[in-house]
């Protein structure tokens, strides 16, 4: 959510999450492919969370008085290995865990800049959903 918070605007009181403003701009770390495999693991077992209830919409799974423990266990796991990409220690605040996304994916003084991705990752859009979820829980 901080991240969310950080970039994206209100319509009314409700936030506007979109793929091009929100999730692909997300400045991810460099990882070794140790990590990024480890991540792409983690993200799977939170889909696969998901999928062991499937009579229930996104709404139930995620609000915070009613989701399934296997499920909130694995967000916990992806939140951690993604959060060690950035430091190794918890962060202490929303607003600490901007400080070490300033600067990520921005070119140098005076260079262009790159292409905009317009496509990221299964892993990493349930990584990033898992940051807001745990950053939404946070606040609460």
């Amino acid at each position: 959510m901080a991240w969310m918070r950080a970039v994206t605007g209100r319509m009314k009181s409700d936030y506007m999450y979109s793929v091009g403003i929100v999730y692909n701009t997300f400045p991810w770390a460099e990882a070794t492919a140790s990590q990024k495999a480890k991540i792409e693991t983690l993200a799977q077992a939170v889909l696969d969370a998901r999928e062991a209830h499937p009579t229930s919409c996104l709404a139930d799974l995620y609000d915070p008085d009613t989701m399934p423990g296997n499920l909130r266990k694995g967000h916990a796991a992806l939140d951690a290995a993604v959060d060690r990409l950035y430091r190794l220690a918890p962060f202490a605040s929303d607003r600490a865990s901007l400080r070490p996304l300033r600067g990520i994916g921005e070119p140098a003084r005076g260079q262009r800049c790159p292409p905009e991705q317009t496509h990221r990752s299964k892993s990493e859009l349930v990584g990033l959903t898992s940051w807001a979820f745990r950053m939404t829980s946070a606040a609460l």
